[in-house]
């Protein structure tokens, strides 16, 4: 599988670019045509975005007039003019929008800004993804008692040995004593008898015509009893503050004998999905688009950690929300679409009425460049992503993934990168985050990348970081993992 930017750009159809590089190139060109009225920040659209028809045609013209690059140099968009109107549009743009390693550092910041809600007791079964708040300690000897490793028999002394009737089986009470050359049937996991000297496995044993047991292998001392305490002593730490709480903690607090854990409370989040456009079921008809985001974002925010106390559905209501936002006790506000400077891009202006104040306004990453982040409360957060599908998950990834796992306690992943497959084009100036498939130790970009397509990211991995002017093939990348892509407890949903 090939990316966009394997190919050679004058070879390039310019109908397989992908809109964000070509409204790159047509910004680039100083084309300064008006734009409809309301089409910013919604799903089918981005406050920045010219009729993508337009945007293409102008790349073709571009290409037609450009010379081919070879084949392993991406191709990179002529840097915006110095001069005229759209020269100051763009600068002054990018002059407000906070680089992509900065928005994620702000983020974190503003959590840790917060006051740590108090650690919370937990039943068991409701504690997976969670973040210990206190050590898990050993409640008990592990195991309890002297155990049987292996179905067989409890043998003292040297063979051969005469087998009792009785049989030794586990969950049962503490069996009678052995003395020497007797031998008992025991099952795993049983509580040995005393005076035993090993447990012979039934592989390793047989019985003569006058029923005595001979073993067909020597027999060592001890072998085959996991004595009491083998694993850990009572008051023992087994984990340190900090852990995630995974399947295996759960079943490792089991078996030190907890009911609860102590942990950190979820982050609680509230999504407000708006848009006039949008329809919960259905096929798309009359200029209406089906809401992707909202069945997308609850299960995602979940992964990353938090609970999701309510969604709702808010269309283009100026009131309802600003009712829903200052009424609002979540730790995180979701916002999704309106965060433009369109005439129903209704986010800016209501932060403004609450006086919230703007962390970040705007960062430089495509797709979701119009993404922001603000303080709404003393205790409280609203992360406006925009509308476009792949934008907004661009936008989870900037700024709700570092707020909610800081708010969680959670540690951050370790960095790590992987060569390209193949080469991708860049932004200009921007970050830029693709779809990637992660195969034999190698990223393949992904079709289907644009800032209103979910199909390459459904099929990826993770998400390629890309410098400002793009990457080579081969060339090493950081890449952020997807929930559902990183084999632990991330890929829990529910």
């Amino acid at each position: 599988m090939t990316g966009p930017g394997a190919r050679a750009a004058g070879s390039q159809d310019a109908d397989e670019l992908d809109v964000e590089e070509a409204l790159a190139l047509v910004k680039d060109s100083g084309d300064q045509r008006p734009r409809e009225p309301g089409s910013g920040g919604r799903q089918n659209g981005d406050a920045h975005d010219l009729d993508v028809e337009e945007a293409l045609a102008l790349v073709k013209e571009s290409n037609a007039r450009a010379p081919e690059h070879s084949d392993d140099t991406p191709s990179v968009p002529a840097p915006a003019p110095q001069g005229g109107p759209g020269a100051h549009a763009v600068q002054h743009e990018h002059h407000k929008a906070t680089p992509w390693p900065e928005a994620r550092v702000a983020a974190e910041r503003a959590a840790r800004s917060v006051p740590r809600r108090a650690p919370a007791s937990v039943p068991l079964e409701a504690s997976l993804g969670l973040v210990l708040a206190a050590p898990l300690s050993a409640l008990t000897d592990l195991p309890s008692f002297d155990t049987s490793a292996m179905d067989g028999w409890a043998v003292a002394g040297p063979g051969p040995w005469e087998v009792r009737e009785e049989r030794v089986l586990a969950g049962h009470a503490e069996p009678q004593a052995l003395t020497d050359g007797e031998a008992v049937r025991i099952a795993t996991g049983a509580r040995i008898p005393q005076d035993v000297t090993a447990v012979l496995r039934s592989e390793h044993g047989r019985t003569d015509d006058k029923g005595r047991l001979h073993a067909t292998r020597e027999v060592v001392h001890g072998q085959d009893i996991r004595p009491r305490g083998q694993e850990c002593r009572n008051g023992d730490q087994l984990l340190p503050a900090g852990a995630l709480v995974t399947p295996a903690v759960l079943g490792l607090a089991a078996a030190a004998g907890y009911d609860t854990l102590t942990a950190v409370p979820r982050p609680r989040v509230e999504v407000l999905v708006l848009g006039d456009e949008l329809l919960v079921k259905g096929l798309p008809q009359d200029g209406l688009i089906r809401d992707a985001l909202g069945p997308m974002l609850p299960p995602w925010l979940r992964a990353l950690g938090a609970e999701v106390v309510r969604m709702r559905r808010l269309g283009d209501d100026a009131k309802a929300l600003h009712k829903a936002i200052a009424g609002s006790d979540a730790d995180l506000i979701v916002t999704t679409g309106g965060t433009a400077a369109g005439p129903v891009d209704h986010v800016h202006p209501t932060l403004r009425r609450i006086g919230a104040e703007l962390l970040v306004d705007g960062v430089k990453v495509r797709p979701g460049h119009p993404m922001l982040l603000a303080r709404t409360k003393e205790n409280q957060h609203l992360v406006g992503l925009p509308g476009n599908p792949l934008a907004a998950v661009s936008g989870l990834l900037t700024l709700a993934e570092p707020l909610l796992r800081t708010l969680a306690g959670r540690a951050a992943p370790e960095p790590y990168t992987l060569p390209l497959k193949d080469a991708v084009h860049g932004h200009p100036y921007d970050t830029r985050l693709i779809p990637v498939a992660l195969r034999a130790e190698e990223a393949v970009p992904l079709h289907y990348n644009g800032p209103a397509m979910l199909r390459g990211i459904a099929a990826s991995d993770a998400l390629a970081v890309v410098p400002p002017g793009g990457a080579r093939a081969g060339q090493e990348l950081e890449l952020l993992d997807l929930p559902w892509a990183t084999a632990g407890i991330d890929v829990c949903f529910t």
